[in-house]
């Protein structure tokens, strides 16, 4: 009677935190579209799971459902699933049994309600046991790559982080000292049961923190998953995106940051004409071979009309640009060609959002060869479009590009090199380039393309192929292009950009890093400086001061007078990172006064709010 009062005691004080799967989910990684073909077989093989279930059979012949559907679904390629010494599943950080743990699951049938935990019933021998294997993994083996742990009766999901298994328990020393005295058979018994119900469930059960998991019954879904209509498909997505390696396994993904397309990198640097090496040990960003070369690219078209011109007179100090004649003028191609690459991947990055803005109108799309035919055309959109206000613009030019907003940017001005040399319209509209050996173009039969295309049409023909107008709608990508959008091309950019000397974009997860620890050191700096009578170590005692001690508005006038340079401002990524930081400071409202327009303004919606 003593027990069963305890346990009812500490269920009481156990804070629990459910998260449904679409709370769980990156938030960029939400804003990812899956493509079709992905929701198909996701479905096929869910449906497939759900229908070889069969209460007579064992938790044996469970636990392998669960890992045909997971294999088939996700993980056959790149990461192995199987048992691991008593864990029923654990998948693999890589595709063999030699690399590290990072997921554990614990699978029981679905009429074993006695040891599958519940909402209300979370210390259950399922969590025990999950426990256990966690403390295996990270104690003994020294496994610090686990990333998460699953209790899973195929219908329900408990999805913990492997961030709260450490701090709960692997950084218990009284947990961690029992569990090595049982491992090394010192206690009373050596069985499992003798830990699960007189190591763990005590423990468990003293918790009073708060746990968090995320929580889905496949059975809510059943409507969506068997319906014949598309349109019910989204409600699939959250759930097909938290099972998959780029959150179970916590993998970089299309549209982070962090992760360039080395794909759509390497057919780039083809129509292009350049090519990436190495060089003690930075990559460089260099000519192709010339046997490699083909006239019709953007560079060697650029270089022949350089030549052909005899453009290089007309610089003030060719020399700035190399010692030789062919040193000069590969210089000056590229540094036209990578401004002009660059205004088309801002403008395709344009076209996706105004596209996506007025909910999939392709009448505004325009970077294409039905209408830029030629370079000429290319060159009037640059600088008599886009450089010009609508009421400015040329008669001739209102109507073909009428959708098309004026962009208040030094980047559709001519440069100073393009003054002295070549504009984009002087590269031959009639030359063609082989299409790449891995292209993403195919014909209608789904085929890779092959021959030669016309570099314009090629160009515009590659950058259809995939998708810059996902971001921002959860919802299924019909013709199964690959994202790309800001942050990928800001990858892209720095790299192009930094060809002469190596340089790099620095990852999203630096620079949040770095602008973290700088601005609130600078923030805790300037309280300290303004309240020198107050102690103030950290952001919470500046929390705590207001508005007590320190008024919203001075707290505000303080955050506010932060002042951030970034001298090398390529993509604007470190600056985006250090806007988000200052966004982070100001979060609690109930601190700090309404933030400046400049602040608040990157996370109004449309309707303003």
């Amino acid at each position: 009677m003593f027990l069963n009062s305890y346990k009812k005691n500490q269920a009481i004080d156990m804070t629990l935190k459910e998260l449904k799967p679409i709370q769980a989910l990156n938030k960029a990684f939400l804003k990812l579209k899956p493509n079709r073909t992905e929701i198909e077989g996701f479905k096929a093989h869910l449906i497939t799971l759900l229908d070889r279930i069969n209460d007579t059979e064992s938790e044996e012949f469970h636990k392998n459902l669960v890992s045909d559907f997971l294999k088939d679904t996700y993980y056959k390629q790149n990461h192995f699933i199987n048992t691991k010494g008593r864990n029923d599943l654990v998948i693999h950080n890589g595709p063999n049994a030699n690399t590290s743990v990072g997921v554990i699951i614990e699978a029981k049938k679905t009429t074993n309600k006695a040891e599958m935990i519940s909402a209300n019933k979370l210390n259950a021998k399922a969590l025990q046991e999950l426990v256990l294997y966690y403390l295996r993994e990270r104690i003994i083996h020294k496994n610090i790559e686990i990333k998460h742990l699953i209790a899973t009766n195929i219908n329900e999901w408990f999805i913990f982080d492997a961030t709260l298994f450490d701090r709960l328990f692997a950084q218990n020393k009284n947990l961690v000292k029992q569990f090595t005295e049982f491992e090394a058979g010192r206690l009373a018994d050596t069985k499992t049961d003798f830990f699960y119900q007189q190591i763990a469930e005590p423990f468990i059960g003293n918790i009073t923190t708060e746990i968090e998991f995320t929580y889905f019954n496949i059975q809510d879904f059943q409507e969506s998953l068997r319906n014949a209509d598309k349109a019910d498909d989204n409600a699939l997505i959250a759930l097909f995106k938290l099972l998959s390696p780029e959150h179970l396994l916590k993998l970089p993904f299309a549209n982070d940051s962090n992760s360039l397309d080395k794909r759509f990198y390497s057919e780039l640097l083809h129509i292009i004409g350049l090519t990436e090496t190495k060089e003690s040990g930075k990559k460089l960003i260099e000519r192709n071979k010339a046997t490699e070369r083909h006239t019709g690219t953007i560079l060697e078209d650029a270089i022949i009309q350089l030549d052909s011109l005899d453009k290089l007179n007309r610089l003030e100090k060719p020399s700035l640009y190399g010692n030789t004649k062919n040193e000069q003028l590969f210089s000056v191609a590229l540094e036209l060609s990578i401004t002009w690459i660059n205004r088309i991947l801002f403008l395709k990055l344009l076209e996706g959002q105004l596209i996506s803005y007025h909910k999939g109108d392709k009448s505004y799309l325009f970077l294409n060869s039905s209408c830029i035919k030629e370079y000429d055309d290319l060159n009037t959109l640059f600088f008599q479009v886009l450089a010009k206000r609508q009421s400015d613009r040329n008669e001739d030019v209102k109507t073909k590009f009428s959708k098309i907003p004026y962009l208040n940017s030094s980047l559709f001005e001519p440069t100073n090199l393009e003054h002295n040399t070549i504009f984009v319209s002087n590269l031959k509209d009639n030359k063609t380039i082989p299409i790449f050996g891995q292209t993403v173009l195919k014909d209608e039969q789904g085929k890779k393309l092959s021959g030669n295309l016309n570099a314009l049409e090629y160009l515009f023909a590659f950058l259809n192929a995939y998708d810059f107008s996902s971001e921002g709608s959860a919802a299924i990508q019909e013709d199964n292009k690959t994202l790309i959008n800001a942050s990928v091309l800001g990858l892209i950019f720095e790299k192009i950009n930094g060809y002469k000397d190596g340089s790099f974009f620095t990852p999203g997860f630096i620079t949040m890093y770095m602008c973290r620890e700088t601005i609130r050191k600078a923030v805790i700096q300037k309280f300290s400086h303004h309240f020198p009578d107050l102690t103030i170590s950290d952001t919470k005692d500046i929390y705590n001061l207001i508005p007590h001690k320190i008024s919203r508005k001075e707290a505000n006038e303080i955050v506010n007078s932060l002042k951030i340079c970034d001298p090398a401002v390529g993509s604007g990524h470190f600056l985006v990172s250090a806007l988000n930081e200052i966004i982070a400071l100001k979060k609690r409202p109930e601190n700090f006064a309404r933030p400046r327009r400049k602040i608040i303004a990157p996370l109004r919606n449309r309707s303003g709010k």
